[in-house]
């Protein structure tokens, strides 16, 4: 049961997400993910002006009077979110944590998606597969999966990127757009193949969730840290150049494995900057993706 807060937050977050889709990304989206091709729609008597090549011949020697087959753009697709909710990405040093940028950018996607006559579906993960919503359209199915994301309560704490990805690979048909939003705080040999796999089969795109202390850690001395997802504890000194040197590899080395993985699978990836300001990397992406499709 949601709390009056959370409806707030929800009727909130629609209104956002309607206002920016209309106002920003009016065509963009269409534009960044076109259709799969062309589709058969009817026949009709051949008009002057038509190409002969769409006279279908069965249909003219039939009737004995020439007909044309009528095509229209196969513009449907199917989009799928797929949703990191484990313990990592509950964590925020800023005013919100990583997990709500998730989630507004999940909305602002959905309208996106219907609002071009798509399917929009949802699995959301941490070790497990804690909720799948097959794809459906309109406006009440998305109010359904952003209710679903406010009022989910994960069972387990930890991460496992190649299990949701082989769930969306067996449950999906090729051709899906994917937005997979996580902050991808897990070893990449854990997942790298199976991103080789799904990369081949749908439209792939990674929108990384970050905080600033896990970019830049201050100096603050002593400090007992925990992992959110094991729950184990260390003490580390900050003030330690030679930690804060080691720290800062670490960081550099992760990040460049990682985007090494998705640039030689053609994944394509969105990093929403530290202060949660991802209108501006939304769009930048649909800019870039529609430029890619234009070549």
């Amino acid at each position: 049961m949601l709390t009056p807060e959370q409806h707030r937050k929800i009727q909130h977050i629609e209104l956002y997400s309607r206002r920016v889709v209309h106002n920003v990304f009016s065509g963009a989206y269409r534009s960044a993910f076109k259709g799969r091709g062309i589709a058969f729609h009817t026949i009709r008597p051949y008009m002057h002006g038509d190409d002969i090549r769409d006279i279908d011949w069965n249909v003219t020697a039939r009737t004995g009077e020439a007909h044309t087959r009528i095509y229209e753009e196969d513009r449907e697709r199917t989009v799928m979110l797929v949703i990191d909710t484990s313990a990592s990405c509950l964590f925020g040093t800023q005013t919100r944590q990583k997990v709500d940028f998730a989630v507004e950018l999940g909305a602002v996607l959905a309208y996106s998606a219907i609002m071009n006559n798509d399917k929009i579906g949802l699995l959301v993960f941490s070790d497990q597969i804690e909720k799948y919503v097959p794809a459906r359209k309109g406006r009440k199915h998305v109010m359904r999966l952003i209710h679903d994301l406010m009022n989910l309560q994960p069972v387990n704490q930890g991460t496992d990127l190649s299990l949701a990805l082989r769930t969306v690979n067996r449950v999906l048909k090729p051709g899906t757009i994917l937005f997979l939003l996580s902050d991808f705080l897990v070893p990449v040999e854990e997942y790298s193949s199976d991103i080789t796999i799904i990369s081949k089969r749908h439209d792939t795109n990674v929108i990384i969730l970050r905080d600033p202390l896990e970019q830049k850690f201050p100096s603050v001395g002593m400090l007992q840290v925990q992992d959110s997802e094991t729950g184990e504890t260390t003490w580390v000194d900050t003030h330690s150049l030679e930690w804060q040197r080691e720290f800062h590899q670490q960081v550099q080395l992760f990040d460049k494995m990682r985007t090494r993985t998705f640039e030689r699978n053609n994944v394509d990836t969105i990093d929403v900057p530290a202060d949660g300001d991802y209108i501006q990397a939304l769009i930048d992406f649909f800019r870039q993706k529609q430029q890619r499709l234009a070549r």
